[in-house]
């Protein structure tokens, strides 16, 4: 009989492949798949329960400002666009655009340091951990 080989890092590969953690716009792709991990982890998928838990890790420890957070919750975990976040924050669309932009700056360089300290993350297409 052949044996069957198994790759138990390929899901890490695709992972790594599809978001750059270590800056902005890789955890601008990640937040916009959030509600995609959310109904992965409903079906039991135990990889998007952590992926999850580290999203809202990340964005404990980024230091964002309450409004930065704000945009990001009602852009992100709402699925508002940013011209209507800025209508329930009272602000226009390019101030929503700016928030985000500083938040996911803050977040990525979360990421950035879990990658530099082999918490798992890639820096570069490297896997580090």
């Amino acid at each position: 009989m052949g044996s069957v080989k198994v790759d138990l890092h390929r899901k890490e590969r695709e992972f790594d492949a599809a978001y750059a953690l270590d800056n902005a716009e890789g955890v601008k792709l990640l937040l916009a798949d959030y509600q995609k991990f959310v109904s992965r982890k409903r079906c039991g998928d135990y990889d998007a329960a952590t992926i999850l838990i580290d999203i809202h890790k990340a964005l404990e420890l980024a230091n964002l400002t309450d409004r930065q957070r704000q945009a990001i919750e009602l852009v992100y975990f709402g699925e508002l666009t940013q011209a209507e976040a800025g209508e329930r924050m009272g602000i226009g669309q390019d101030a929503v655009s700016k928030l985000i932009d500083n938040a996911t700056d803050k977040i990525a360089d979360i990421y950035y340091y879990w990658a530099s300290h082999n918490e798992g993350y890639t820096i570069g297409g490297r896997i580090n951990g």
